[in-house]
């Protein structure tokens, strides 16, 4: 039986198959974890942007001298957070958005929980957290921005948001496989009240 060339065929179009099949899905990342420890920045949660107590300096109570005369020191703010939720996978953690000290925008992970899978990344967008199935494919329907591949499923990561890129409507976190255009989780991001 191993003679016939038709047999030989049949092993080869079995195996590529196999291969195919272990590359496409990559069922190993399923019992896999990939935990991340990043240093995450320190932001005044306190005061959203724009607002004087973002802009001011240590003590917002000087007087108008003492004001002109005092430089206010800059400082991470907080512009944005919230909670994932679950999507394709289950998804646990807090999405934050920060602009430092130095006028550039971060997008910080915290506690991030969530399974493995093939080509993950991190895509702000404009688009609705919806629960259940009816929010895990809409992320790719409008305007996103892919911030980069996911570094880890579990743990504190942060991600630098290009100088150019425009944060006025993106409101919403996913954790995006792009293999199977589905989202793991995602977060609303709302400004701090």
């Amino acid at each position: 039986m191993t003679r016939k060339p038709l047999t030989w065929l049949l092993a080869v179009l079995l195996g590529a198959g196999a291969a195919f099949g272990l590359f496409w899905f990559q069922p190993w990342k399923l019992f896999t974890n990939q935990v991340v420890a990043e240093i995450l920045p320190i932001t005044d949660a306190t005061a959203p942007e724009g607002s004087p107590s973002a802009e001011a300096g240590p003590s917002s109570e000087a007087s108008p001298s003492a004001e002109a005369s005092v430089a206010p020191s800059p400082r991470n703010v907080l512009l944005a957070s919230g909670e994932f939720i679950t999507h394709e996978h289950e998804t646990t953690g807090t999405a934050r958005l920060v602009r430092l000290s130095d006028g550039s925008h971060q997008l910080v992970l915290q506690d991030l929980a969530t399974s493995n899978g093939p080509d993950l990344r991190v895509w702000l967008t404009d688009q609705p957290v919806l629960p259940g199935r009816a929010g895990w494919h809409v992320f790719d329907d409008g305007r996103w921005l892919d911030l980069d591949r996911l570094k880890g499923n579990r743990g504190d990561q942060v991600y630098d948001i290009p100088a150019d890129a425009n944060l006025d409507d993106l409101r919403s976190v996913s954790i995006w496989c792009k293999r199977f255009s589905v989202s793991f989780g995602a977060a609303e991001l709302r400004k701090p009240s």
